[in-house]
């Protein structure tokens, strides 16, 4: 019996980059529908939501029309880089970061939400402007959600399935993650090796979201 580590080296490096990725865009997003009221707010929320709710082969598709190989924004990453984005791990990278997004967005969203606005109002009234008060009162205090939030992500990305398979393939050794690697295993009767990668997978999760919950019960509990 052996275990199969490269499906399971790329799942990391995949799920590290693109909750990097998610962390850059989901806490900005999240900020300004916190603190900001704008015409079109709800809408946005509702297209960085949608991604838990729809079906992988509709996300898989809306990827492919915005970023194949026939697509503007395609072609012109290929120009500049020399390879497209669908089948390669940057296909990969995308796939896990539609996967995570939504779950930081939400999930930080409410951490500044449940910052008390007198913190706030003090801030700015002692001359603050809107961006100091935010790095200075709000962020710090949303840290454990923050940090939360990224954890979930980082265990959602690790077990992308549907939408990694239309965007990056199936390919062994180069974009075959954990998740297509085990639905391989199990379909070729390697039970033994998916066992192996189920375990390992399943360990990191429990552990996280272990954590995750003692953040949240924290917060909870301080408020």
């Amino acid at each position: 019996m052996t275990v199969a580590l490269d499906p399971l080296l790329l799942s990391f490096e995949v799920a590290s980059i693109a909750t990097a990725v998610a962390a850059v865009i989901g806490i900005g997003v999240a900020a300004i529908l916190a603190n900001l009221k704008f015409p079109g707010r709800d809408l946005v929320d509702v297209i960085f939501t949608a991604p838990m709710v729809m079906p992988p082969t509709v996300l898989g598709y809306y990827v492919l029309v915005v970023l194949g190989r026939q697509s503007m924004l395609g072609r012109l990453y290929e120009s500049l880089t020399g390879s497209s984005i669908v089948f390669t791990r940057t296909g990969a990278v995308v796939a896990a970061v539609i996967g995570a997004l939504p779950l930081v967005v939400k999930s930080v969203r409410a951490s500044f939400e449940d910052t008390d606005p007198t913190l706030m109002l003090a801030a700015r009234t002692l001359g603050a402007r809107p961006l100091r008060a935010f790095l200075s009162v709000q962020l710090p205090l949303a840290t454990r959600g923050i940090v939360a939030a990224l954890m979930l992500a980082f265990a959602r990305s690790l077990g992308d399935f549907g939408v990694t398979l239309m965007v990056a393939g199936d390919i062994p050794g180069h974009t075959q993650t954990a998740a297509l690697a085990i639905y391989d295993a199990i379909q070729a009767h390697r039970e033994s090796d998916a066992a192996w990668m189920v375990f390992i997978l399943t360990a990191l999760v429990v552990v996280l979201l272990y954590v995750v919950g003692k953040l949240t019960a924290r917060r909870g509990a301080d408020s």
